[in-house]
């Protein structure tokens, strides 16, 4: 049995819309439709309490499969920074407070690396290496059927560049490319970012699926 009906879209369980544009545009090159899960503002929300983006990926893909007869996917993402210990990491979307702007959560970011730095000397002060993490999971009727993650690798900068992508992609420096995620085109950032690679994969194990089951 293939992982989707092959006539049915794939419903994201988000009311993003960057991620929607993201997922949808990806999906659609390899013939698969992807919509927003129907009602999905008026469900009862998730809570994200675990302690992984797996976890939480886990947990949004198995609750909102309870809503729909066909399959879900949910995704949780978000940013780690070395010298902050890895943090904001789970807490990405709330790391300045649970209704906190882009812009707020970029500013406390920010903050912390040049606290941290201003106790360092030059020769010893931490790198600004940073990685996004996605974790992708699909589920059907409560039942989880594959989980990919993705990941990528950068430097935060000081001030933003770029006014394209969203979160904290005007200060995330992507130096195989010399430019920050909000710099990149829409193409050019699901090419290489944590959450393209994590849901091509996904993709593929579902194209797969359904060529085996023909």
């Amino acid at each position: 049995m293939p992982l989707i009906n092959p006539d049915s879209p794939l419903f994201l369980a988000s009311s993003n819309p960057g991620k929607l544009r993201e997922f949808s545009a990806a999906a659609l090159a390899r013939g698969i439709r992807v919509e927003p899960l129907p009602g999905y503002k008026s469900l009862p929300p998730c809570i994200e309490d675990g302690n992984s983006f797996e976890e939480n990926a886990r947990k949004k893909a198995l609750h909102y499969s309870a809503f729909v007869s066909g399959a879900v996917f949910a995704d949780d993402s978000g940013i780690s920074v070395d010298a902050l210990g890895g943090a904001p990491g789970i807490f990405s979307a709330r790391f300045a407070g649970p209704n906190a702007t882009d812009a707020e959560n970029n500013r406390k970011l920010i903050e912390g690396l040049k606290l941290i730095e201003s106790v360092h000397d030059a020769d010893s002060r931490p790198t600004r290496a940073a990685h996004y993490v996605c974790v992708i999971a699909l589920a059907r009727g409560g039942c989880i059927l594959r989980v990919t993650e993705g990941t990528a690798d950068g430097v935060i900068l000081d001030e933003p560049r770029g006014t394209g992508g969203f979160g904290y992609d005007p200060y995330f420096f992507f130096p195989p490319l010399g430019k920050t995620f909000a710099e990149l085109n829409p193409d050019e950032k699901f090419a290489v970012s944590h959450r393209g690679k994590a849901f091509r994969q996904l993709l593929d194990l579902i194209k797969n699926s359904i060529a085996k089951s023909s």
